[in-house]
């Protein structure tokens, strides 16, 4: 509520699972489905006070995950961050369900943070592809939950999710109805 009123800045998320890679977290057109996750997030004992807010989202330079050429970018940062593995003689982080959850989607996405970021530090280094500039956000269908009929691909929690890498495309933020 506070960042509503003015009084606090939207969080920015840096953990190692969030499969967009770092940024502000926001669902797109769902604002059911973010409560659910809220209240999911309560149960857990992550929070007390569940809540939604809305925000209207200028894209900007949009990484957007529905679009063929920018899997190919994350196609090509997954070949490299797996070169910089290997010659580390380190293990990949890989893509796990979450420890107190029933559930056996991948939702701790270690792997895909880490290749969404390490796509970013490419673009935003020295080795920066032809063409391609700073992403503002990342936009990605999640798939989750369970089928909705049997032999479907349709999904009871499947989701679009936006995660704001630049802070200046949050142009407002409400209380939805």
């Amino acid at each position: 509520m506070r960042a509503v009123n003015g009084d606090a800045d939207i969080l920015h998320s840096t953990k190692d699972f969030d499969w967009l890679g770092s940024g502000s977290y926001f669902w797109e057109g769902d604002p059911q489905r973010a409560n659910e996750w809220a209240q999911e997030k309560q149960k857990r004992g992550d929070c007390e006070h569940p809540f939604v807010i809305g925000a209207a989202i200028d894209l900007g330079n949009c990484l957007d995950l529905l679009v063929r050429d920018n899997l190919e970018l994350v196609r090509l940062a997954h070949a490299s961050l797996l070169k910089e593995f290997e010659a580390s003689g380190a293990p990949m982080p890989i893509n796990t369900t979450a420890p107190k959850d029933k559930s056996t989607d991948l939702v701790m996405r270690y792997l895909d943070c880490a290749v969404i970021n390490h796509l970013h530090a490419i673009i935003e280094g020295d080795d920066r592809p032809p063409g391609v500039e700073p992403f503002d956000t990342v936009r990605g269908l999640f798939s989750e939950g369970n089928l909705l009929y049997n032999g479907g691909g349709f999904y009871d929690k499947t989701h679009s999710q936006i995660s704001v890498r630049n802070p200046s495309c949050i142009k407002g933020i409400f209380i939805p109805r």
